[in-house]
């Protein structure tokens, strides 16, 4: 498959809305800053300060999370080979949430260059979890819908069951994991993105890289393996890559939902499903979709906030549901 003009085309508009966003999403707040001002470079030594330090890490923090489960949705679904799949859906966030309320509650919490342990325990929640619900929802060769969201929804529950015990037995920091499992980037800042940006670059070349492969394995596995696709070695390194970009996400956002759902099904739509376009576009979107809702969760009632990850999930339960209808899932 060739990438034509139109797909190339889509994807310069979504580097220009991704720029767009960011410059807006700089300009709002409880200190409106006008863009022209920035431009200028008129700023007041405050202004700068809220820009530079409080403003710019948050929204970069934002368009490596949304780029992230973006990405991570795109690759589930290429695994699973059904639109359905989510990292929030499927539980992999659930799993990697678990991880890192384990380290609050037992105090394992410590940086090395830089680099969180929350971050570690997240995503050995995260791949532990999406190997056990591939393994549940996997039937015959195949991974129905309906197998595929019992699965999910009954690790995500069970896991989420156990996230609720964890903060009832230190109730010392019950606040800041309920405000952190709603998911907020409320305490974005520099050091976050220092840490999560290498593991990101990571997962999505990996995962990039691994695009033709991605392509045939949606024709099965069988067929795949008759083409020369080393079937479960790429389908490991794409589980570990999707498991390492959802993990990350959580590590320092905390559960942000239905992203990875929306976007590259939005985007599928319009560019087809070959990945090696198909990829790059959903990161851009799903960088673009969370710097948005993060904007009006933290302005929309300002100067009080809410979490983004309501914003999301106001957004994405409907747009499942319009789904399951479209599909017409029979549990």
């Amino acid at each position: 498959m060739e990438i034509k003009v139109k797909e190339i085309s889509i994807i310069i508009i979504l580097l220009i809305l991704l720029i767009v966003s960011i410059v807006v999403a700089l300009s709002l707040g409880t200190v409106k800053i006008p863009i022209i001002t920035g431009i200028k470079g008129g700023l007041t030594t405050i202004e700068q300060t809220i820009i530079y330090k409080i403003r710019l890490p948050r929204i970069l923090l934002a368009a490596l999370v949304g780029m992230a489960l973006s990405t991570s949705g795109v690759v589930f679904q290429g695994i699973f080979k059904n639109v359905m799949a989510d990292p929030y859906i499927i539980g992999v966030s659930s799993g990697a949430s678990l991880g890192v309320s384990l380290a609050i509650n037992f105090g394992l919490i410590y940086y090395w260059r830089g680099i969180s342990s929350l971050a570690l325990f997240a995503f050995l929640g995260g791949i532990i979890t999406s190997f056990l619900v591939y393994s549940l929802a996997k039937t015959e060769g195949r991974i129905p819908t309906s197998t595929l969201l019992l699965s999910g929804i009954a690790v995500s529950f069970f896991l989420s069951s156990l996230v609720s015990l964890v903060m009832i037995l230190d109730s010392g920091n019950l606040q800041k994991v309920f405000y952190w499992l709603m998911g907020s980037l409320a305490n974005g800042s520099w050091q976050e993105v220092k840490m999560i940006l290498p593991a990101i670059i990571l997962g999505f070349l990996t995962v990039y890289f691994l695009a033709d492969n991605l392509n045939i394995l949606l024709l099965g596995e069988e067929t795949a393996y008759y083409l020369g696709v080393e079937v479960d070695r790429i389908k490991l390194l794409l589980l570990v890559a999707g498991s390492l970009l959802a993990s990350m996400a959580v590590a320092v956002s905390g559960i942000i939902g239905f992203v990875g759902l929306v976007v590259p099904h939005i985007l599928r739509l319009i560019l087809g499903p070959d990945h090696r376009i198909l990829l790059p576009a959903s990161a851009l979107g799903g960088a673009i979709l969370l710097i948005i809702t993060d904007t009006i969760a933290r302005t929309i009632l300002a100067p009080t906030e809410l979490p983004v990850g309501i914003i999301t999930a106001l957004c994405g339960a409907p747009f499942f549901i319009y789904l399951l209808q479209k599909r017409k899932v029979n549990f």
